[in-house]
């Protein structure tokens, strides 16, 4: 049985900061970058149409680049040369910059172009919580994002996974290439972040178009001149080849892996890569890799629309809602004062930060990652209706890893597009992607107003990869968990990557908020501790 301390996971999980970067190019521009997406709640596929494919089996994609990573001739494993890489062991020693007692950090040495070892390295920043009984091995981990530090996750790891399992295992992770201290993307400074963060215009408005074009422009042309020699080199293949270097350096021959929303991707794409090598692998929230850019884009407007909805439908039935009559009428409310910020930014206490209309549906889009956050939604919405913006500010610094004097934690507001852009291809149509953007706007007026268009029209770097099935035949069992609410990865698409995968079987967990394992107050945990620790392999199907 999951103690209570696990039944809600901290804010701290990356899956708040993926909230800040929904909304990079969104409340402030019209234009979403996104680390994964929403489909319906129930699992059932959705009932709305996106526009025609302009001919053909379905839209064109924009031109693909050559990924470095997919496709070697050989296992770098056991090609000699890369044998200095496979042959590291990690130095473990303080860590800076992150909190946790017995937290132990070091690096990794990877090579930034895989298929060409001798263009240089870079170096991949690790941590571990080593085993508090009886070691069994390593478990590796990823938060998601794209973007997300693993090694700050370390810091709230051991209140989601239980005591057993960190008992059994060292608890590893890792800041993906372009994250954060492994040659983190640099794009603005953080007073420029700031401006970005919060700069408004009405979504769907002529001058949102203009903000759009013109940051979009600002940040690309920030990252080139920055990073323009590592974002080639950024995609998901890439990182999970650093993963296996990374197995190899913690001395297992298969690798025990705990990956949550975009971590699944990363996941997969391990076990695509390395069928023979997957060990005891978790995919909680899963992404599928089927789909484009633009299938992200709908997804995650329709999910955060149904989350909305239910956000709004429990507000209703307290005591305490800012808003009143029914749950459309209470949408209509919620949007008319997100508009209402738009024109007018509300005082937060900070002279030189008022709660502009980015930052408020940045702040509201965090609070439905967690159902266990809608009764301080529900307050910091009460304050910010009454003119007080200071709480949902609060939410949206804590979304996007600023810290209050001014600094941002992490470079996860730009790395999610440094990934995102490389992973996956959008539709080359023009009048497509406008036609799909009035749609977004049309059916899900709450956020699909800001999820449409193109968010990596300005990217200096081509997609890389093809949108398709995952099976890693010889791999598994892998166990994938889908949330029937969750907002941010489909249920649909858990069911979609268990399908493809060779040997999987699926949970599902009947609940809001986004991914499972750590929240859902026992049944998931229960299943999954006894997978990691025991080897047993859940019924396929099971449902809690």
């Amino acid at each position: 049985m999951a103690d209570a301390s696990r039944a809600r996971s901290p804010l701290t999980r990356l899956a708040a900061g993926a909230a800040a970067a929904l909304l990079l190019l969104a409340g402030c521009t019209g234009e979403g970058l996104l680390p994964g997406a929403d489909g319906p709640a129930d699992g059932e596929a959705s009932t709305s149409s996106a526009p025609d494919a302009p001919e053909g089996d379905g839209p064109a994609l924009v031109e693909l680049g050559t990924s470095a990573a997919q496709d070697l001739e050989t296992d770098p494993a056991e090609d000699p040369a890369y044998a200095d890489y496979y042959a590291q062991n990690i130095e473990w020693g303080p860590c800076e910059g992150v909190e946790g007692e017995d937290l132990e950090c070091g690096t990794l040495t990877v090579p930034l172009v895989w298929n060409d070892p001798e263009a240089g390295d870079i170096d991949i920043a690790v941590a571990q919580l080593p085993a508090t009984g009886e070691r069994t091995g390593s478990l590796v981990t990823n938060p998601g994002g794209p973007g997300g530090s693993g090694v700050n996750f370390l810091e709230s790891l051991p209140f989601m996974v239980s005591a057993e399992v960190h008992a059994a295992y060292d608890l590893v992770g890792f800041d993906p290439r372009g994250v954060n201290r492994s040659a983190g993307v640099e794009c603005l400074d953080d007073e420029q972040t700031d401006e970005y963060l919060s700069v408004t215009a009405e979504p769907g408005s002529t001058e949102s178009d203009q903000l759009s074009e013109e940051w979009g422009a600002r940040v690309a042309e920030a990252c080139e001149a920055n990073s323009g020699e590592v974002l080639p080199y950024l995609d998901t293949y890439s990182a999970a080849r650093d993963m296996d270097v990374l197995r190899a350096a913690l001395g297992s021959e298969q690798l025990d892996y705990l990956g949550y929303s975009y971590g699944t991707y990363l996941g997969s794409s391990y076990a695509d890569l390395h069928p023979d090598r997957v060990g005891r692998f978790v995919l909680d929230g899963a992404l599928d890799p089927t789909i484009t850019a633009n299938e992200l884009s709908a997804g995650q407007a329709e999910g955060f629309e149904r989350a909305t909805e239910a956000f709004l439908a429990d507000c209703l039935d307290r005591g305490d809602c800012p808003f009143k009559g029914t749950e459309e009428e209470a949408k209509q409310q919620l949007i008319a004062f997100f508009t209402s910020v738009d024109s007018s930014p509300l005082d937060s206490g900070d002279p030189e930060r008022p709660l502009t209309g980015s930052l408020a549906r940045s702040a509201v889009l965090t609070l439905l990652y967690e159902d266990g956050l809608w009764e301080f939604g529900r307050q910091s919405l009460t304050a910010a209706m009454n003119g007080d913006g200071s709480q949902l500010l609060n939410i949206a610094d804590l979304s996007a890893e600023r810290d209050s004097d001014g600094t941002y934690r992490t470079n996860s507001t730009f790395a999610i597009s440094a990934v995102n852009c490389l992973d996956h291809p959008g539709v080359a149509d023009e009048a497509w992607v406008e036609q799909e953007a009035e749609r977004l706007a049309e059916e899900y007026p709450t956020f699909g107003p800001m999820l449409g268009g193109d968010g990596c029209a300005h990217w200096p770097v081509p997609p890389l990869r093809e949108p398709a099935p995952i099976a890693a035949e010889g791999a598994g069992p892998i166990v994938v968990i889908g949330t029937t609410g969750d907002p941010a990865t489909p249920y649909q698409w858990a069911q979609n990557l268990a399908a493809q995968l060779d040997d999987a079987v699926l949970l599902t967990y009947e609940g809001n908020g986004h991914t499972a394992y750590g929240r859902s107050g026992g049944c998931i945990e229960e299943q999954v501790d006894a997978y990691l620790l025991e080897g047993t392999v859940p019924e396929d199907g099971l449902t809690c």
